[in-house]
């Protein structure tokens, strides 16, 4: 399923929804004309677990023509869920680590084990929603298309081997980044400020995509390609970026782990380049689809 969090008809209620084709289905609306129970959002469906999503599957299997389904034109997407917590991953793809010793100063040695830091929820974002550009506090404004693991049941000191049992689905998190608010190697405030974790367009189960570490990664700024790699050229995987992170930090339902970039960020081109108002960024993942965000002045 492509599940998604959606306003429309003006209102500025998210409903909880599903992308089929070119339509989106209301599945609160179909819930409820069916006499079934469901949660009206999506981190209450992640929290709910598998009897919700079975019903979600079932109700979809049989939506029909009518008010529940509407074009994906009509409506207006937002970020699907707003994570209790969003776990960011640095220097986590080869080419990404060269680029960023050269330009950064970050360690020239690949990391023995995942750089982990934090991106508050309030900097969550959605689809077609404004990324932030305040020249008082950068001016070097960046992009990262990174994909998103979605985590779907607790994961407290969990294996690799057990790690795939936790992951709900996926999507796509562009983790910006203001390169010059580093504080004595700190990234918080770089990565943290409000909107610079746009996400979306939706959450694909992971049922839905058998290998995601085989997905082709991409990022556009005003429709020329800066970035373009695949998930195979993760440094650490999905399965042992879980069983790190859950080692000390339980990992909870709506949790969001944002697996890292690669290489061709704007820093690390020559010159340098980086996001000004005006620019429209789009980030595409294989089976996902693409997050697009323009950028604003928020002076």
């Amino acid at each position: 399923m492509h599940l998604l969090t959606y306003c429309a008809d003006g209102s500025d209620t998210p409903r909880l929804g599903a992308r089929l084709g070119s339509r989106v289905a209301d599945l609160t609306a179909l819930a409820a004309a069916a006499g079934a129970e469901l949660p009206g959002d999506l981190l209450g469906l992640v929290r709910a677990g598998a009897p919700a999503l079975a019903t979600a599957r079932a109700l979809l299997a049989t939506a029909a023509p009518g008010p529940a389904l509407r074009p994906l034109t009509e409506v207006s997407l937002r970020a699907p869920l707003r994570p209790g917590k969003i776990v960011g991953v640095g220097l986590n793809y080869v080419e990404h680590v060269a680029e960023s010793h050269r330009t950064l100063d970050t360690d020239r040695e690949l990391p023995d084990r995942p750089v982990l830091f934090d991106k508050p929820a309030t900097a969550v974002t959605g689809p077609g929603q404004p990324i932030l550009h305040n020249a008082e506090l950068t001016k070097q404004l960046d992009w990262e298309c990174e994909l998103a693991v979605v985590i779907g049941e607790p994961a407290r000191r969990v294996t690799e081997a057990d790690a795939w049992r936790h992951v709900f689905g996926y999507s796509i998190v562009n983790d910006i980044s203001a390169r010059d608010q580093r504080r004595s190697g700190q990234w918080f405030f770089s990565k943290g400020q409000d909107s610079y974790a746009p996400f979306g367009p939706v959450v694909v189960t992971a049922d839905e995509i058998p290998d995601p570490q085989q997905l082709d990664l991409s990022l556009r700024v005003n429709g020329e390609l800066r970035q373009d790699s695949n998930t195979r050229h993760m440094l650490f995987g999905i399965a042992r970026l879980i069983a790190d992170i859950s080692s000390g930090v339980t990992l909870e339902p709506g949790d969001v782990i944002a697996t890292g970039s690669p290489s061709g960020v704007g820093a690390g081109l020559v010159p340098p380049q980086f996001l000004q108002p005006g620019d429209l960024v789009e980030a595409t993942i294989e089976r996902i689809g693409t997050l697009a965000n323009p950028v604003v002045d928020a002076r």
